[in-house]
């Protein structure tokens, strides 16, 4: 599968052709039992949530290797790269990052991650309510489809 993306500008920030390939990729993924791939917080690559006053911070542990198709962000929000090696494919093509490193991701980022080497990843996101409990933060912070993110921008032309 050919993982050049390229984004136009008069398609915006989310390209519907890098999209669906992600779709594509991520039910192909699901359907099979390769090792290294993360099916949601199966324990493939271990989590830790940690939380101090408005912030929520998430860090993960990849395996050189591993492959991880991410959740679509409401929110913009900064993510770090504290050790290893990724290749990244987000809607504005695929980028390679050695840490330590960060980046501030837009809304409706969405991101393939491939991990060259074994690393730690971390996403930090605002949490003003200082809520605990993961699945609530899932669903205030990410859009569960493309089609939920793409009635969101209709709604909100």
């Amino acid at each position: 599968m050919n993982m050049d993306i390229t984004l136009r500008p008069e398609q915006g920030l989310i390209n519907s052709g890098f999209m669906n390939m992600v779709d594509n990729l991520e039910q192909t993924l699901l359907g099979s039992d390769l090792p290294g791939v993360a099916k949601g917080d199966d324990g493939t690559f271990p989590l830790k949530h940690s939380f101090s006053d408005g912030i929520y911070v998430r860090e993960m542990f990849m395996h050189k290797g591993g492959l991880v198709i991410g959740k679509m962000y409401k929110i913009s929000h900064t993510w770090f790269l504290l050790s290893g090696e990724l290749e990244i494919a987000t809607s504005e093509g695929t980028n390679h990052y050695i840490a330590p490193c960060y980046v501030t991701a837009p809304v409706g980022t969405k991101r393939v991650l491939h991990a060259l080497e074994d690393s730690v990843f971390v996403n930090v996101y605002p949490n003003p309510d200082n809520i605990i409990d993961i699945e609530t933060l899932e669903n205030l912070l990410t859009w569960k489809s493309y089609e939920e993110f793409k009635e969101y921008k209709l709604l909100n032309k």
